[in-house]
């Protein structure tokens, strides 16, 4: 029941409690998501903002975990404004407290006010003259921003650290875009329909829940490949453990194999838009995303490619995919510390549609 209007309707957290469990998330895979602790999660799915520390931070941790678990977070902000926020302007509660108690008398005179006010007004149009000014004019239409977004896809940021980016993200709410067309090592995102109808890489992607992780080999297919003990690290979302090849004497295995990898089991055929891959923070890794219903090369084809970047790597399909399998297959390995060549997996997060 809303505290102000007395009508019954599904709360925010039930709302979001609902979503996750419809998203096949635990409150621990979507913590690992939005770098949210576990006790703030199961607080706000209670409709309980006290460990928010304010409505902003409130407001925050609403969109990160609405966006996860594939529900809109507008009308559940805009619930939260309604039912629970503080009158005045969105802030931390223990800035307000502290700006409210040390406002001297003065500061309060109408004659300082308007005073105040004009020269706000003043600095922010000299602010965005000043920015205008300094804008560059578009280039012509037509030239490559390879560069841009290959820095979008590797989203390593954090001085190289393979969490760094994930963790810039839940701090500040931002959502790195998909790379432009014609960036080196990902595919391009994909052009809207022309028709009325959205097409499935219209509809919303969410996160989906992963079965199980299987190594693979060029040869034996699953079960096969290099440390096949150690492939469920990769979708443990636990920060640190990893899945990692063997290693190598050289870039292209030694020249023994055409490739490794590891294969991400979804339970059941599922449609793919987009997939991130957490690598070690060394670069030089070229690997293939590949999805399809039959765990082999052959029955899982190509559908994104990465060539180079290091740290956190997105990959949004050029077409959505559909199969129950979806492959991390390495065509390429970085070097490590020893002088040989390995490639380490830290995390696979799967976002589409069932």
């Amino acid at each position: 029941m809303s505290p102000r209007t007395g009508r019954c309707r599904v709360s925010i957290g039930e709302t979001l409690a609902q979503a996750r469990h419809r998203s096949g998330l635990s409150v621990a895979q979507v913590s690992e998501q939005t770098r949210i602790r576990p006790p703030i999660i199961y607080r706000i799915e209670a409709d309980d903002y006290s460990m928010c520390g304010g409505d902003f931070y409130a407001r925050g941790d609403i969109r990160e975990i609405a966006e996860v678990v594939g529900t809109d977070p507008e009308p559940l902000i805009d619930e939260y404004d309604r039912a629970y926020r503080a009158a005045g302007p969105v802030a931390a509660t223990s800035l307000d407290e502290l700006l409210e108690r040390s406002e001297p008398q003065w500061h309060r005179r109408p004659g300082f006010l308007l005073v105040f006010g004009v020269a706000a007004v003043l600095i922010v149009l000299a602010f965005v003259g000043y920015r205008m000014m300094l804008a560059p004019q578009p280039g012509p239409s037509g030239v490559s921003v390879a560069a841009n977004a290959n820095a979008t896809q590797a989203g390593t940021g954090a001085a190289g650290r393979p969490d760094g980016a994930r963790s810039a993200r839940a701090t500040t709410g931002e959502h790195p875009s998909a790379p432009a067309s014609g960036a080196p090592g990902s595919s391009p995102a994909p052009a809207p329909s022309s028709s009325g109808t959205p097409s499935p890489a219209q509809a919303p992607s969410h996160a989906m829940a992963m079965v199980s992780a299987a190594a693979f080999g060029p040869h034996g297919g699953m079960g096969t490949g290099d440390d096949p003990q150690n492939a469920h690290l990769a979708i443990d979302g636990v920060r640190g453990t990893a899945w990692r090849t063997d290693w190598y004497t050289t870039p292209r295995f030694g020249n023994l194999y055409s490739g490794t990898g590891l294969v991400v089991d979804m339970g059941r055929p599922v449609t793919v838009t987009a997939v991130r891959v957490t690598l070690g923070p060394a670069a030089g890794a070229n690997f293939q995303i590949r999805v399809g219903d039959q765990p082999s090369l052959a029955g899982m084809p190509p559908a994104a490619r990465s060539a180079g970047p290091g740290g956190m790597v997105r990959l949004t399909l050029a077409s959505p995919a559909r199969g129950r399998y979806v492959m991390v297959w390495f065509t390429k390995l970085p070097p490590d510390p020893a002088g040989t060549y390995r490639a380490d997996i830290y995390g696979i997060a799967v976002k589409g549609q069932p």
